[in-house]
């Protein structure tokens, strides 16, 4: 095989890795909080599909799935009712449908 070939058929197998959810914006207001991503969803391929609160210690508190891409809509904002909210600090982590959790997470201001 020719070396051309080769470089091209490397190309081609290497997944493509897009960048994670970008988390613009957080806020809790009682035990109701609402976060803002963008993502550069391309359609049902390709799109943010999740956000979850932590706690410190990667406890997950509540988790809010994204039911469907974003494309026409960014950035754009989404609530989750949490039950009980713990007290210290808590987190956002974003999940996109290609890449999974972002290693990522912001602290939720309070």
């Amino acid at each position: 095989m020719s070396t051309r070939f080769l470089t091209c058929l490397c190309f081609f197998a290497t997944p493509l890795l897009a960048d994670p959810p970008d988390i613009v914006g957080a806020e809790i207001v009682g035990s109701r909080v609402s976060v803002t991503l963008a993502h550069p969803d391309t359609g049902w391929d390709h799109y943010a599909d999740g956000w979850r609160i932590e706690a410190e210690d990667g406890t997950i508190i509540g988790t809010r799935k994204l039911l469907h891409p974003h494309v026409e809509e960014q950035p754009f904002t989404r609530s989750l009712t949490v039950g009980d909210v713990p007290n210290g600090p808590l987190y956002i982590r974003a999940k996109c449908s290609v890449d999974g959790w972002s290693e990522t997470r912001v602290l939720l201001p309070r």
